[in-house]
């Protein structure tokens, strides 16, 4: 906080120099972007999706299954291979893979739905999918069919649907595979810092001849990172309060000359997922049938109130001259729904998209309206996040509440959204997942989580990575600082006080 001193003084003479905003280097990647007009369609099989993410990454696993089980033996019967789940035969030591999946009663089941009704009310949500009956099944899939896991080697590991795993065992008398070992594929490659940028620069050199050396040296220090998820902009004034202590921090206009300096220091803001509120549940078929609309042009107010996107568009306008935004859409944002979720659109921020890049650009503007999930480099570091959908489904799945440890199961079995399209909305691929990890990021952020919590977790081939649940804004009112120079993680909180006292708490 600010001293009273510095702020209750005459003025003086003397000069301030103006301060600067730290400089971003963003190169954003576009894994997760969908084609657009007569290239989309959703005529095609989800099951496809799971075939592809076992070709993909059967190499991985089967190599990570041949340096752990390569002279495995037992009473003198070595392990080998088997190719399929079908050819499994028992009393045999052998190894497969395959894709899980977990064969649970209480999972919301469309088929079921479907077959009853059209329209009926969408039950409420689970908390979670795990029978207290003990009547969930694991189960490995392959192309050839589905092959029932059990030991208890089970119990000891986190595994959900569309996991790709590698498990070594017999089969029983009953069918059943009796796990004594599992591999999956772990992190993946690691890029160096600075090296997608550094490649683009050696390619550029011929054309410029700046190369390598040149666009290191004009680099300089790096800033900070915001991190900030669930702002939950409802449009009205009890909202508004906090929102406004966030804006004010980062244009630099509260609290003294320190404060000001460190909000100088931070070169980006990234808003993970959920910036308006929860919107309006869908009405039901005898409230469209029985509503007239008195309106036939515009929206009907009665229906739509303009007034959070309205708020999200002021609140973005106001922070863009100042500092770039990158802007994930979550569950309650204005974007489709099943995942990879596509850019909110311009036409939703009529004063933000200003600060965007024309159609066509090859470079991002300042406001950078993603993907959900994103990735990119930020200041030569691999970040990866999304608004925490593929987190809160998975968390349905297993025991606990250990989120870090989910995180990094994400990154283990190289899969950012393993329950898709399972449990979790998503576009039907065929070509290729993109939800499949090809490079390990360097940091490894999830929004709209219960609270903070951080972690660093490491690969079999010296991978690092920082993991981060971003907390509620709404709820907690807190956002978290990233140091680009050292990866520190600082956490600072907004709150106002039942005495009409603002003020900021860091």
């Amino acid at each position: 906080m600010a001293a009273a001193d510095d702020l209750l003084q005459p003025p003086g003479c003397g000069e301030y120099p103006p301060l600067e905003r730290s400089a971003s280097y963003y190169n954003p990647l576009h894994t997760f972007e969908l084609a657009k007009g007569d290239q989309k369609h959703y005529q095609q099989q989800y099951a496809d999706i799971y075939f592809l993410r076992l070709a993909m990454l059967k190499p991985a696993v089967k190599e990570a299954a041949e340096t752990a089980w390569g002279d495995f033996e037992i009473g003198g019967e070595a392990v080998h291979q088997v190719e399929r789940v079908l050819d499994v035969r028992q009393g045999e030591l052998c190894w497969v893979m395959g894709t899980i999946y977990m064969d649970m009663p209480l999972k919301p089941n469309i088929l079921d739905d479907i077959s009853k009704d059209h329209w009926i009310s969408a039950p409420p949500p689970r908390e979670k999918y795990r029978s207290a009956a003990g009547e969930d099944q694991t189960m490995l899939e392959d192309e050839s069919g589905r092959l029932r896991l059990v030991g208890t080697m089970l119990q000891t590991i986190m595994l959900v649907t569309g996991c790709i795993v590698a498990v070594m065992g017999t089969e029983n008398a009953n069918g059943e595979f009796e796990v004594i070992d599992l591999k999956i594929a772990d992190l993946p490659r690691q890029p160096q810092r600075w090296e997608r940028d550094d490649s683009a620069a050696l390619l550029s050199k011929g054309s410029n001849g700046k190369g390598k050396s040149g666009v290191a040296k004009s680099r300089g220090s790096g800033g900070k990172i915001a991190i900030v998820s669930g702002l939950g902009i409802r449009g009205d004034e009890a909202n508004s309060l906090t929102l406004d202590l966030l804006m004010e921090f980062l244009l630099g206009e509260a609290c003294g000359t320190a404060e000001q300096q460190d909000s100088c220091a931070i070169s980006r803001l990234i808003i993970a997922g959920n910036s308006l509120s929860e919107a309006s549940p869908l009405p039901s078929a005898n409230e469209i049938s029985g509503k007239k609309s008195s309106k036939k042009y515009g929206y009907d107010a009665s229906a739509y109130n303009p007034a959070p996107t309205a708020h999200l568009d002021s609140f973005l306008a106001t922070l863009l001259p100042s500092i770039p935004v990158t802007l994930i859409p979550g569950d309650s944002d204005p974007a489709n729904v099943s995942l990879p979720q596509q850019p909110i659109h311009p036409a939703m921020l009529p004063h933000s998209r200003a600060y965007s890049a024309m159609p066509g650009a090859t470079e991002s503007g300042w406001l950078d309206s993603t993907t959900n999930p994103w990735e990119g480099d930020v200041d030569g570091w691999r970040l990866m996040g999304n608004g925490g959908q593929p987190l809160d489904d998975v968390f349905k799945y297993v025991e606990g509440n250990e989120r870090l440890e989910m995180m990094e199961n994400f990154l283990r079995w190289r899969c950012v959204a393993p329950t898709a399209p399972d449990t979790l909305w998503c576009y039907p691929f065929q070509d290729t997942d993109p939800f499949v990890l090809k490079e390990c990021p360097h940091v490894f952020f999830v929004g709209n989580q219960p609270k903070y919590e951080k972690t660093v977790i490491e690969g079999p081939t010296g991978q690092s990575v920082l993991l981060l649940a971003i907390p509620v804004f709404r709820d907690t009112g807190e956002i978290v600082l990233l140091d680009t120079n050292t990866l520190e993680v600082e956490v600072l909180r907004f709150d106002v006080f039942d005495d009409n006292e603002e003020q900021i708490l860091i």
